[in-house]
C-alpha cells in the first residue's frame, strides 16, 4: 500500500458569516474518502482565533509547517471586489520556500463570475511562489443558489465529473513533484 499524501484545503474568507464554509464543507464531503490524500486544513479564522489562546501559537510558524508538510493545495476562495481576499493574501505571503514545487488548484465562488477573476490572480502570485497550478478547477457562480439550506449541492452531479478530472490532474501532479523533490531539493536548482 502506498503512504498517502497531504492535502491541505485552504480557506479563502475569513468573513464574518462567509460563505466558504458552505462550499468548502461540500469539497472536503467529496474528496474525503481519498484513497490518495489525507486532508488538512488551513483557515485564516483558526490563526486569528488562536492569536489569543493560552498556548501562544505564532501564526507565521504554524502556517510555515502546514505549507511545508503538504503535498498538494485545493485554495477554496471567494471572489471580493474583482479580486482575492486580504486573509489569503496574508496566508500565502505568509511562507515562501515551503510552498516551491508543489501542485495548486482552485475551488472559487462568488457572483456572475464565479470567482474566476480571484483565481487568475491567484495563478499569478503562485507562480512567483514557484507552484504549479492546476489548469482545471471548480467555479460555482451565483454560488449561494447552487446550494440548500443544509450546504448540499442541488445538483451534485454536474459538478462531480469536473471536480474528478481535477483531483485525477493533481494528483498525477502532487506524486511526481514530491517524487522530484525527494530525487533534487528544490532549493538546490532554485537558489
Amino acid at each position: 500500500m502506498t503512504e498517502k499524501m497531504t492535502l491541505a484545503v485552504i480557506y479563502g474568507s475569513a468573513r464574518q458569516g462567509r460563505f466558504c464554509d458552505t462550499v468548502a464543507s461540500w469539497l472536503i464531503r467529496e474528496i474525503s474518502t481519498s484513497s490518495v490524500f489525507s486532508l488538512t486544513i488551513i483557515d485564516p479564522v483558526r490563526l486569528r482565533t488562536s492569536r489569543g489562546t493560552e498556548k501562544a501559537v505564532d501564526p507565521a510558524e504554524w502556517m510555515e509547517r502546514k505549507v511545508a508538510e503538504a503535498d498538494a493545495f485545493i485554495v477554496v476562495t471567494p471572489e471580493y471586489n474583482h479580486g482575492y481576499p486580504a486573509a489569503l493574501k496574508e496566508l500565502i505571503d505568509s511562507v515562501y520556500e515551503p510552498w516551491h514545487a508543489k501542485p495548486v488548484a482552485f475551488v472559487s465562488y462568488g457572483g456572475a463570475s464565479g470567482g474566476i477573476r480571484a483565481v487568475e490572480q491567484l495563478r499569478q502570485v503562485f507562480g512567483e511562489l514557484h507552484t504549479v497550478t492546476m489548469r482545471d478547477g471548480i467555479s460555482f457562480s451565483k454560488a449561494w443558489s447552487k446550494f440548500d439550506a443544509a450546504g448540499n449541492l442541488y445538483k451534485p452531479e454536474e459538478m462531480r465529473a469536473p471536480l474528478f478530472l481535477m483531483m485525477d490532474r493533481l494528483t498525477w501532479w502532487a506524486r511526481t513533484l514530491k517524487n522530484a523533490r525527494k530525487t533534487t531539493p528544490y532549493s538546490e536548482i532554485a537558489a
